[in-house]
């Protein structure tokens, strides 16, 4: 069974943006941990992508080392 929950986050692609900048880690690397393509990395960054799924999102949080605050509260 798959759950979904939808939340807007302005700004996130930005945020992304600037951690990966930080990291000592290139955009190939990241994206290999995250386990998405590099491409789809950078559609994230500048927000081209309307819906992020939170298994994509948590890849990203694990590459970076960080936690960006998407959270489910029910």
């Amino acid at each position: 069974m798959r759950v979904v929950f939808s939340k807007d986050f302005p700004g996130l692609g930005e945020k992304i943006r600037e951690l990966r900048k930080k990291s000592p880690k290139d955009l190939t690397q990241l994206a290999a941990e995250a386990g998405i393509s590099s491409t789809h990395w950078n559609r994230i960054e500048n927000e081209k992508v309307r819906e992020l799924p939170i298994e994509t999102l948590r890849g990203i949080e694990r590459a970076l080392d960080v936690k960006l605050g998407a959270e489910y509260n029910d």
